[in-house]
């Protein structure tokens, strides 16, 4: 008979209120971050270990894939992080070197580690408290949220939950009431532009993250989802200023913002910010979970002149993800920069005969 590992806790603020929007619960084995599930509104969790390997939907970023459509190849976005024991069982050896964690951009959590757990024992874990970070002045959840009127936040909820089974059109008549009755719920802003960018209504997204900014200009999720808006359109001044904004608010925040504003500095031909960036998005993802940052900086790098570490950086690329949409592209740029380089050879070696 299979024995599975069940989990369960509570998530909490170092002040001792629960968090004011959900947070993701990650197992991390040997300092690879893997999903595990969401808390609720109340902080709480409760989760069979590998069952989300497939990743369910980010809950505050679900329209964030694909940010450069099929033409540019996309970022993966927060989704899609595979886990250990996906096909098989997880054993109380997988969990050696193991922790489970809160995530929550601009706050430490307590972790709890999973070394020696036994399939039959309690599941409850107790309470993981997450701890401000130092010089973050914004977050992935608004203060507003705190003040939303009973009639607005019960709306919210239905039209979150109706998002979250993919029932579109209820869910955005749902946040449509809940802003009607509280216009400054930049939470409930937000949720309805991502209902908008689901639906290729990309102009009525823009207008609602931008009411979300207007209702909270701390908040910084409606910030992330125009930048990848307007990469998207090759808006790339645009796209800067949001990635811009992101980034001063919240430095922590992900790689992929990195990855924005280094796509739109080398579109606006500022290769040194460019650079810096697409370095600043390789450390922040040290599993790789999006390698065309790699590619990005090879290019980059081409741009400047720098054939050598261009080559090295798209081989680099096609080495972690060989099959991926854009390797094909990305192996005749390499070809390209690679007959840049023999031929520079060449001529030096001619004229120091």
């Amino acid at each position: 008979m299979q024995r599975t590992f069940f989990f369960s806790g509570k998530v909490m603020m170092d002040d001792g209120t629960p968090p004011p929007e959900p947070v993701q619960i990650e197992r991390v084995c040997n300092g690879v971050a893997r999903p595990e599930q969401w808390t609720d509104s109340k902080g709480r969790f409760s989760f069979q270990l590998g069952q989300n390997n497939a990743m369910l939907a980010d809950a505050s970023t679900s329209a964030g894939d694909g940010i450069f459509g099929g033409g540019a190849g996309g970022f993966p976005g927060r989704g899609g992080m595979g886990g250990a024991g996906g096909g098989r069982q997880i054993t109380e050896r997988d969990l050696i070197g193991c922790e489970l964690r809160a995530s929550l951009p601009g706050f430490r959590s307590d972790v709890h580690s999973l070394a020696g757990r036994r399939q039959l024992d309690s599941p409850d874990i107790g309470t993981l408290v997450l701890h401000r970070i130092a010089k973050v002045d914004g977050f992935t959840f608004s203060a507003t949220s705190a003040y939303a009127p009973k009639d607005a936040r019960k709306a919210f909820e239905k039209g979150r939950d109706l998002s979250k089974k993919r029932k579109l059109e209820p869910a955005e008549k749902e946040l449509q009431k809940a802003v009607a009755e509280y216009p400054k719920y930049a939470a409930a802003w937000y949720e309805l532009g991502v209902i908008y960018q689901q639906q290729s209504k990309l102009d009525e997204a823009r207008k609602a993250y931008e009411a979300s900014i207007q209702a909270d200009e701390k908040f910084i999720t409606p910030h992330a989802q125009l930048a990848r808006i307007t990469a998207g359109q090759a808006k790339w001044e645009e796209s800067l200023t949001h990635s811009n904004r992101v980034i001063r608010l919240n430095p922590f925040f992900s790689p992929e913002i990195y990855f924005l504003n280094a796509a739109a500095n080398l579109n606006l031909n500022k290769l040194d910010d460019a650079e810096e960036n697409a370095k600043e998005a390789i450390k922040m993802d040290p599993t790789q979970r999006n390698p065309r940052a790699i590619a990005l900086l090879g290019l980059i790098l081409a741009q400047k002149g720098d054939l050598r570490p261009a080559a090295e950086n798209l081989k680099a690329y096609l080495t972690a993800a060989p099959t991926a949409p854009d390797a094909e592209r990305v192996r005749g740029q390499l070809a390209e920069i690679e007959k840049q380089i023999s031929v520079t050879g060449t001529k030096a070696g001619a004229e120091n005969r």
